[in-house]
């Protein structure tokens, strides 16, 4: 994928990193097998894609990388502790490679909180009672988080921005 942009751009500006695996297992019952689903896109991916396009961004001298983690990296949920360690690994990895790939490269991440897209949002009603916004997000709204990370200047680095409607307030 790097060598097709290098190809045919010549440059890499901007990297998002918005793959992701979900699953609720009973951490007694989660198997290497469960694991490694999960860590394999939502960590080791997001790791090897941003060592590939800060390769790229320390070299040109400038570059924005936007993660994308979890309210599930930020606040423990039960039957999701396997989720959660990925995300929270996404959240440290953004921090550390935040102070590896400066000056001129920022790295930061959006936690989203409750975004339905297409499924039903049966049993969030509690979820969505105790967010100050009284209501789930959008994927428009995700979308303005990450440009903003995007075009922000260089001494915004390193950050962690929960698009929640208020529910990591709880």
């Amino acid at each position: 994928m790097f060598a097709a942009i290098d190809r045919q751009y010549g440059r890499l500006d901007g990297l998002v990193n918005n793959a992701a695996r979900f699953t609720k297992i009973d951490p007694l019952d989660v198997t290497e097998a469960d694991w490694d689903f999960i860590h394999d896109v939502n960590l080791k991916a997001t790791f090897f894609c941003c060592r590939e396009a800060g390769r790229r961004m320390k070299a040109q001298g400038y570059g924005r990388i936007v993660n994308i983690s979890s309210l599930g990296g930020l606040r423990p949920w039960a039957d999701h502790a396997h989720y959660c360690a990925s995300k929270a690994g996404v959240i440290m990895l953004t921090k550390a490679l935040a102070k590896s790939f400066g000056p001129g490269v920022t790295v930061n991440s959006v936690a989203p909180g409750v975004i339905p897209f297409g499924e039903t949002i049966e049993g969030l009603d509690g979820m969505i009672r105790s967010t100050p916004a009284g209501r789930t997000g959008t994927g428009d709204e995700i979308a303005d988080a990450v440009t903003f990370f995007l075009s922000a200047t260089d001494f915004i680095t390193g950050q962690i921005m929960a698009v929640d409607g208020g529910l990591s307030l709880r």
